[in-house]
Order: C-alpha cells, then structure tokens, then sequence
C-alpha cells in the first residue's frame, strides 16, 4: 500500500476564489501530493521545506492562510508563529503530531486558528482550510456578524475590527469571530459546542481544548472589566457568558 494512499481524493468542494495558501513541511512526497489535491480543489498553492524560507514567505504577504507543520528545519513551526505573530494576522492551520496535545496547545497559544493532527487526511485539511478563510472573510452565517458594543468593547463587522475603550484589539480571525457570538449573545450562556460547531466548524471533540484555548488569549488581551473581572465568565459544564457591563 502507498504511504499516502488518499493520493486521488477529491471532494471536487467549490473552490475558494483561488485562495493562495503557502505549505510549510519538511516532507517533500507529502507536501507534492497535498499540493496536488488542494490544487484540484481550486486552491494555489505554495510550498516551503524549512522554517526560515517558510517565514520569509510568510511575511512577505499575499497568502491566504498558512498550512504549518511543527517538526521544520531551521526554524520549528512553533517559533516561526511567534515570529510571525508579531506582524501578521495571516490564518495558519498547524500540523502537529497525533497525540502531541503540548505542541497543538502551544500553537493555539502562538495564535494558530486551527490544528489538524499527522497523519492527516486531506480531505479534513481543505475542510479546515475553508472553514478558516470562510471566517476570516465573514463569511460564517453562524456568526452573523454586525456592529455590536458591549460595556468597554467595539467590534465592527465590516472592517473586522474591535476596540477597548477606544484603544485598537488585535485578534486572530477564529478570536475575532468567537468575540462576536459571545458579543451578540452577552448576557447569555454561549456553549463550547456551539462556538466550535460555528466558529471552528466541526463538533467540539471529548478532549479537544481548542475553545477553551481562544477564550484564555481573549481574556488576556481584553484585560478585565472596571470591576476587576474578567469580561468572560466560565459557567461549568455550560460554556461562557460575556458579561453586560457599565463602565463610567
């Protein structure tokens, strides 16, 4: 049997605008043959073998999202995404090793928007691939985007952008669009299964911390209420609730 047996798959899925994506992995065989199929399902694509070619690309602008995988020469994925965060927003979709839940935290942590775990099927990246830039655009119905202000918080649709207390947020693309359904539902209980379900755009796994991960770097960078706590409450066995509050 060939090491990549989904080789010829094809979910012939609408193609994404001829989305632009870079491919960053060491592996070469794997890296032609998922170009190849993300090149028949209508996206262009580009490929970077090491972390420093990876970045300099990355950097440069002119992509749509990033496919990173951990294990890179050079630089590792993981340090390449700090790096990059520093400047850039771009949308990356982290390949980590299966059962390496510290690398998949830790580039949730960096600012990754989603992971999907090695030996990956091809047919889930480009799922996962759409589902990004469908949220990156506002294109998620789920989210039903709209101006919304909040107590000491911003977030206008069109410009996908938020302020706190006038001051600019800079969010990831998945931050901004769990920002806006916990915005427009302030007050009320948010569950972790409807955020990942709307936002992520599958089902929220029994070990899978991704939400609980995006809502932790939400609460860092919106800091807390006037009151002194934070702006998002845990409700156990719930989900979380932006509070509604005043400040003077």
């Amino acid at each position: 049997m060939a090491p990549y047996p989904w080789r010829l798959e094809s979910t012939h899925a609408p193609a994404m605008n001829d989305a632009r994506i870079l491919l960053a992995d060491d592996d070469e065989e794997l890296c032609q043959l998922l170009r190849d199929f993300l090149v028949r399902e209508g996206f262009v694509v580009d490929v970077a073998h090491d972390g420093d070619s990876a970045l300099q690309r990355a950097s440069a602008g002119g992509y749509d999202a990033l496919i990173l995988d951990v294990m890179l020469p050079q630089r590792s994925g993981l340090e390449l995404l700090r790096e990059l965060r520093r400047e850039s927003q771009l949308p990356v979709l982290m390949l980590t090793a299966l059962g390496e839940d510290i690398d998949r935290i830790l580039g949730l942590e960096l600012g990754a928007d989603d992971y999907v775990p090695k030996p990956c099927n091809p047919r889930e990246i480009a799922a996962r691939l759409r589902a990004i830039l469908r949220r990156t655009r506002g294109e998620n119905d789920g989210s039903q985007l709209i101006d919304l202000a909040v107590g000491p918080v911003s977030l206008r649709a069109a410009s996908r952008s938020v302020t706190l207390r006038g001051e600019p947020v800079t969010l990831t693309g998945t931050e901004f669009n769990i920002l806006a359904i916990l915005m427009r539902d302030a007050g009320r209980v948010v569950s972790k299964q409807t955020l990942s379900q709307d936002v992520l755009g599958r089902p929220l796994g029994p070990f899978d911390r991704s939400i609980d991960v995006h809502i932790s770097k939400l609460r860092r960078k919106l800091g807390p209420a006037a009151d002194g706590e934070s702006l998002i409450n845990t409700i156990h066995r719930g989900g979380y609730l932006f509070r509604v509050v005043e400040e003077r």
